[in-house]
């Protein structure tokens, strides 16, 4: 699932995307992503290209929150959540720095 993420992301032109390995250290998850659309619109395509490219490769249709702002759209695929930020709001929250520091300092 994670390569179909990925590639859906590239394809639709996200930026700056980031991929964390959680397997194993959250029960959310195998795989995070985090990545950026340059707009609210572009945040919106990149999640709907995202949830199509999901549901054509047999993973269903993941649960999806966020889309009427498009400021911060979170796509649960199950194994793998994918949140899709506009530039300032990505920077505001930094998540992906917390998740990264919790997994580095964590040796389980």
């Amino acid at each position: 699932m994670i390569d179909v993420v990925l590639d859906s992301l590239d394809d639709a032109k996200a930026e700056n995307t980031v991929a964390i390995d959680i397997t194993g250290k959250s029960s959310l998850s195998d795989h995070m992503v985090v990545t950026s659309g340059r707009s609210h619109r572009h945040v919106g395509a990149v999640a709907d290209q995202l949830m199509r490219a999901l549901k054509d490769e047999g993973y269903g249709s993941p649960r999806v929150e966020g889309l009427p702002h498009c400021d911060w759209v979170l796509v649960d695929g199950g194994d793998v959540i994918v949140h899709i930020f506009r530039p300032e709001v990505r920077e505001f929250y930094n998540i992906e720095k917390m998740w990264q520091a919790e997994f580095s300092d964590n040796p389980n």
